[in-house]
């Protein structure tokens, strides 16, 4: 009964992630659906009446609200933490710029093209976080956990510092411990790589993530399941894209430097014609809130991780873990690869293929020593 409760509740837990990521999707959908058919209506209707502008303002108004909403407030909550310049100030100044000198159109577009760009960037890491995922098939579903003579199955986060489990053959280790009854083989292949089962006794320490494959074990727990070794790995790799390449370190601090640079360049192009040349401001002001809207460089600051994220991730489908996307870029240098291990490259599974007997030994002979030398080991 226990297990089939903690079954259900590991699958719900793993369903209730699904059924989140798919509701962000929806809201997403559902938010550009409605921003473009606005747009749509709003374009439509400012041709038909070109003089209604109090109609085409609210149209075009609510549609801004729902495209770019949410970038607007993040540009207010950034200013109030003191991160001024960044895509989110620069689109929201650009884009009430152009509500402000009545081209509502242009305002809106650039908050509807920038959704999308942001929809597709969202569909591709959640894509590879699913691959990343996916393959890690070594997070423990449940512990066993000792309680006089009774065995009870429960969620490993739930395990403390000192508890008893029992680990039986099959099962993957939930916590790293120490032995303190029994005798195994364990197969390490899902953290270390190597395919060769490793024999543990008692007082000998088991990391979780690996497979008890004989013998029955009863392990004392050394560690919190959020401190175990299957845990770090598991958070290492999901949350691969934390150690940046130094590609994404410059485009970073490149983006400091540029954006105060332009809403700079930009305040210079609206103000000084009309200043000191007599240009017309409405022009002018137009001219430099499309130079800034041209000069945003949320392209090119989210290109580079995304890159990465992609990459990590493409990699993992094939079964090869990326700790990191400055491990990615240093492929980019790479010149000798050398294998060490066994099951690296190969299963290692090993099969006879040839009897080669020396001398007058025959091939029977050489089986029958083969198999009595076995029983020695």
């Amino acid at each position: 009964m226990a297990h089939n409760h903690e079954h259900s509740h590991s699958h719900s837990h793993d369903h209730a992630h699904e059924h989140e990521g798919g509701d962000l999707n929806k809201r997403k959908i559902i938010q550009l659906i409605s921003g473009i058919i606005l747009f749509a209506t709003g374009l439509v209707l400012k041709k038909a009446f070109p003089d209604e502008v109090t109609y085409h303002f609210a149209i075009f108004g609510i549609s801004y609200l729902i495209l770019g909403g949410e970038v607007v407030w993040q540009a207010f909550k950034n200013i109030t933490k003191g991160q001024i310049f960044d895509e989110n100030f620069l689109m929201s100044v650009a884009t009430i710029g152009a509500f402000a000198i009545g081209d509502f159109p242009e305002g809106v577009a650039v908050m509807l093209f920038y959704q999308i760009g942001e929809y597709f960037q969202d569909a591709a890491v959640q894509k590879s976080k699913k691959s990343i995922t996916s393959l890690m098939d070594i997070r423990p579903d449940y512990a066993n956990l000792k309680r006089g003579n009774d065995t009870e199955k429960v969620a490993p986060d739930t395990v403390k510092i000192g508890d008893i489990i029992l680990i039986r053959p099959g099962e993957k280790i939930p916590l790293d411990g120490s032995v303190l009854d029994g005798e195994s083989m364990l197969d390490t292949s899902a953290l270390t790589g190597e395919s060769v089962p490793r024999s543990v006794k008692a007082g000998e320490a088991v990391l979780a993530g690996c497979i008890n494959q004989s013998g029955v074990l009863t392990v004392e727990v050394t560690r919190e399941f959020g401190e175990s070794t299957v845990a770090k790995i598991i958070d290492l790799v999901e949350n691969a894209s934390s150690k940046k390449a130094p590609s994404e370190n410059f485009i970073t601090t490149f983006s400091r430097y540029y954006t105060p640079v332009v809403v700079g360049l930009a305040l210079l192009l609206a103000v000084i014609p009309p200043l000191f040349f007599g240009g017309a401001w409405t022009e002018w002001i137009n001219r430099g809130l499309i130079f800034l809207v041209i000069s945003c460089p949320c392209a090119l600051v989210i290109s580079i991780p995304l890159g990465f994220f992609g990459g990590i991730g493409a990699a993992s489908k094939r079964g090869i873990l990326v700790k990191g996307s400055n491990y990615l870029e240093a492929l980019n240098n790479l010149d000798t690869v050398v294998f060490d291990k066994t099951g690296t490259l190969t299963k290692g599974v090993f099969e006879v293929r040839g009897l080669y007997p020396a001398g007058e030994t025959t091939k029977e002979h050489l089986l029958e020593y083969a198999a009595k030398s076995r029983k020695l080991f």
